[in-house]
């Protein structure tokens, strides 16, 4: 009888400690699911660090200007008589561009070369009566100077009659004329533009503390929207000795070939200096970084068996160029780094990798042409 109670007893004991353990078990899976449901993995990009040379540089956005150039135009008033050039020409220096009507003053200087023309008759007879001892040296002397007042004036009239001719003061390319014939022109008024392209000159601001990265010959590389993804190249040819007051900037000229004139005068540049010798950085998209007032993290995707996992880690970066920015420390060669997605994630967040979409990551972006 007793061995039958305690067989009896045994068989409720292992029932109740079945039933216990399979509740235990239910409430781990129940447990590990919440958890999962709770802590879903997110999709993100990545990309694995790796080395890349890198180029220290400054970069200044200036303007191009003309070598030489101005807008033409005459000191005297009249109208025009006569137009030797067209829209668009190249001209010579020297080469005449425009004439205004001129009649009255050719003839006032017919007149003044008559009157030195007396003049100097009446001076070559007044020498040779004195040396004759006819006429006193003071005839001699009053004739010597209405001779030299003759030619002034003759003079000052074809100064007058040269600033009625518009010539090209250098060598250049002409814009768009913008008189006409017969046309009366108050003095100042603009005839046409002229330019020398070639070279060209660029024009920048640097701050004063790139002042001892940059010198005189120095190579540098501009580019235009006008032209997306081609370099113009040239050399630093001067430095103004002078800092600004107000911007403690200092302005710096770049000249640069223009053989083929496809930089005009007014356009804005970007500039780029090579600054030393290249180095080899980590480099990263710049989506990857996230800029914190506490400092910039990256995740990093740590394996675990099967199962991927973001972990944040502090960065130090340096320069950027274009999409790209130099990792300092922080990464190393090979570490998987998050692009995209990471707003999603915090410590430990399982992660699902979709590299379909790739942030862009060009050391020269170039603006898309939609």
């Amino acid at each position: 009888m007793i061995k039958r109670m305690i067989i009896m007893l045994i068989a409720v004991g292992v029932v109740l400690g079945g039933f216990f353990a399979f509740q235990n078990f239910k409430a781990h899976i129940i447990g590990q699911v919440m958890a999962s449901l709770a802590n879903p993995p997110q999709t993100v990009s990545t990309v694995t660090a790796g080395l890349q040379d890198w180029q220290p540089q400054v970069e200044a956005v200036g303007s191009l200007r003309a070598v030489n150039g101005t807008d033409l135009s005459l000191e005297v008033s009249g109208i025009v008589d006569q137009i030797d050039f067209n829209s668009g020409d190249d001209v010579a220096a020297g080469a005449v561009l425009l004439r205004l009507r001129s009649d009255d003053d050719e003839a006032k200087l017919q007149a003044l070369q008559a009157t030195a023309d007396l003049a100097q008759v009446t001076y070559d007879r007044d020498v040779k009566q004195w040396k004759a001892q006819a006429i006193s040296q003071a005839t001699v002397d009053s004739g010597t100077f209405n001779l030299k007042n003759a030619r002034a004036q003759v003079e000052q009239q074809k100064a007058m009659l040269d600033k009625k001719v518009l010539r090209a003061p250098f060598a250049g390319h002409l814009g768009i004329r913008a008189v006409d014939v017969g046309q009366y022109l108050n003095a100042g008024t603009i005839v046409v533009t002229l330019q020398a392209l070639d070279p060209i000159y660029a024009d920048f601001f640097l701050p004063q503390q790139a002042l001892d990265q940059v010198k005189i010959g120095q190579a540098i590389s501009a580019k235009v929207d006008t032209y997306p993804g081609q370099n113009f190249a040239g050399k630093i040819t001067a430095i103004n000795p002078q800092v600004d007051a107000s911007s403690r900037n200092v302005q710096v000229r770049a000249t640069l070939g223009n053989a083929d004139r496809r930089l005009l005068p007014g356009m804005y540049a970007t500039v780029d200096i090579d600054i030393g010798s290249p180095q080899r950085h980590i480099t990263l998209p710049q989506t990857a970084i996230a800029y914190n007032p506490y400092g910039s993290t990256v995740f990093l995707v740590e394996q675990q068996g099967a199962a991927r996992s973001a972990q944040q880690t502090f960065v130090t970066t340096g320069a950027k160029r274009g999409d790209q920015v130099a990792v300092l420390s922080g990464v190393k060669e090979g570490d998987v780094v998050v692009t995209s997605g990471q707003v999603k994630l915090r410590n430990g967040s399982p992660v699902l990798i979709d590299n379909k979409v790739q942030p862009t990551s060009d050391a020269a972006p170039t603006p898309a042409d939609h």
